[in-house]
């Protein structure tokens, strides 16, 4: 324990002391940031509609930092990992030695589960949660360290707290808390409507995160395509512009020197 403590303590402080900058290795992207990368130890907000290319987006960014020997962690509730793997593979990635080794590991939970630990511990104790989130079912395996957490999708975890919101909340703000003392990286996908009026569905995750992305799949005419948007991002500059996205054979490609719709 000692150990992994220490190692997720050199992950959040970097080189001397500095946040260590993590490349997403999708082609574009970490150009929109003054670094070239997100700062390690971040909680990422991935907000969007469908089909906008969120969960392409976190696989990709997990493969990426497993192929060079870090250990990911894909959480899905709905999707099934082997769905998950076979539309990574249809991307051409070489998927297997780094599930074969462990350095990428797609989880499935049940939602409905966690849903409802929250609330049966929360009717002992009088609306608080353990610290250690203690008596609920475990999100990161023990004796794990991912360096790469990706969790899709909070809207589906919000969903099985049915008619019960502030559950959802207490629950919420202490998974943050949890993602923090880790050290790793997290990206927590999130469900919202086509031009988002706000990121997620409840505005809590968006406020407790310390990046938000958007993805967008808009329509001018009979035409669609697809854009990102960095909206915030806690601790590096980045262009505050929606830039065009595109998903090809090999995944998805950014071009942050293009707008999305040029005048005609």
């Amino acid at each position: 324990m000692e150990k992994l403590a220490k190692g997720r303590e050199r992950r959040k402080k970097g080189i001397k002391g500095r946040p260590e900058w993590v490349k997403t290795g999708i082609p574009g992207f970490d150009d929109l940031i003054e670094h070239g990368g997100i700062p390690q130890g971040s909680n990422i907000l991935v907000s969007g509609g469908p089909g906008t290319g969120k969960t392409i987006f976190c696989l990709q960014t997990l493969y990426n930092a497993a192929r060079k020997g870090h250990k990911c962690l894909y959480i899905t509730f709905e999707e099934s990992p082997e769905k998950l793997k076979k539309h990574m593979r249809q991307f051409g990635w070489k998927i297997d030695s780094v599930v074969n080794n462990d350095l990428l590991v797609v989880r499935r939970m049940d939602a409905f589960r966690i849903a409802r630990s929250v609330e049966a511990l929360l009717a002992k104790a009088a609306g608080q949660l353990p610290m250690g989130m203690e008596g609920m079912p475990k999100v990161i395996p023990d004796g794990s360290d991912p360096y790469m957490i990706a969790m899709d999708s909070v809207s589906a975890l919000e969903s099985a707290f049915t008619g019960k919101p502030e559950s959802y909340r207490i629950y919420i703000e202490q998974l943050f808390r949890l993602f923090e003392k880790t050290g790793a990286m997290t990206f927590l996908i999130t469900e919202t409507e086509e031009v988002p009026k706000r990121y997620s569905r409840t505005g809590v995750e968006e406020f407790l995160a310390d990046g938000v992305l958007v993805f967008y799949y808009g329509k001018v005419r009979d035409i669609r395509t697809r854009a990102v948007e960095i909206l915030k991002l806690r601790g590096a500059k980045h262009v505050n512009k929606i830039v065009p996205l595109n998903i090809t054979e090999k995944g998805l490609e950014v071009f942050p020197g293009e707008r999305v719709f040029e005048a005609e």
